[in-house]
């Protein structure tokens, strides 16, 4: 087991000339070594691959200037965020097929960096983390013809790392469209049908929303005060549906877009009360 942390939370919600401007990768990395709780440190870090930190079409001479700042703190690099959203490099998984081409694309040049960061041997394991890029008001109408075209452009994004030795982790995040519950989340993952390739990444805070039935009250286990009990058979429910595809896990606080210690934390409705 590998302990990293995200350098995401030094760029989202961060805004240039405000008092929460964005945080640059060296002071990420620095933060990160500098973290110790009872002799416990991060292994490594996890990237997401766009501006200020990554230029998604970085030179190979670049990268691995970056490669060996991380290195050369005893870090390594695991999973890497692509950047998948529009307004990066891709656009809407359920979208147009220009949308879905440049989702695509944000794929292939995510593997393409992480083959140059396997080669410089910064990164030997992790995954490419991907969502479907489209908000969850996109599928409210045809929950079912949304996941098939979302499951389409995941296959195909699929097939794409593959060729390159790559994993696929869907954020099982209730903000996405196909991934907003749990029982959507494993039917877009049977719908794709690339075990081993295309996954789940397991969302501490999230996983618990699934719960909830935060945006999708239907499919929720747990409705208004509950046993500890009646908590323990909801979540064994949920995690034995979603363990089989489970290829990565991530823990996100349960607060605002603002770093502290370097960690993420993000707007959350109320958690339950038991943690795993």
């Amino acid at each position: 087991m590998k302990l990293h942390n995200a350098m995401w939370p030094g760029l989202v919600g961060k805004e240039p000339n405000t008092d929460h401007p964005p945080i640059a990768l060296e002071q990420m990395l620095d933060m990160t070594v500098a973290a110790n709780v009872d002799g416990h440190k991060f292994d490594g870090v996890d990237l997401f691959l766009f501006h200020p930190h990554t230029d998604p079409d970085i030179s190979e001479d670049n990268l691995k200037k970056m490669a060996d700042k991380i290195a050369k703190r005893g870090l390594n690099v695991g999973s890497l965020v692509a950047p998948v959203w529009p307004g990066t490099v891709g656009d809407s998984a359920m979208g147009t097929v220009e949308q879905r081409r440049k989702f695509i694309d944000a794929v292939r040049k995510a593997c393409r960096i992480a083959k140059l960061l396997n080669e410089h041997g910064v990164r030997q394991y992790g995954v490419i983390r991907i969502d479907s890029a489209t908000g969850t008001k996109a599928s409210v109408k045809n929950e079912s013809a949304a996941i098939k075209q979302i499951a389409a452009t995941f296959r195909e994004a699929g097939i794409v790392a593959a060729g390159h030795g790559e994993r696929l982790a869907a954020e099982g995040e209730v903000c996405w469209a196909g991934m907003h519950s749990w029982k959507s989340m494993v039917n877009l993952l049977e719908t794709v049908d690339l075990p081993g390739t295309v996954g789940f990444q397991a969302d501490l805070a999230h996983t618990y929303l699934y719960l909830l039935g935060v945006n999708s009250p239907k499919t929720a286990l747990l409705k208004g005060k509950y046993t500890q009990a009646q908590f323990d058979k909801a979540y064994a429910k949920l995690t034995d549906a979603l363990r089989p595809w489970t290829i990565d896990f991530h823990v996100a606080q349960n607060e605002r877009h603002r770093p502290r210690h370097g960690l993420a934390r993000q707007d959350r409705p109320p958690l339950p009360s038991r943690r795993p």
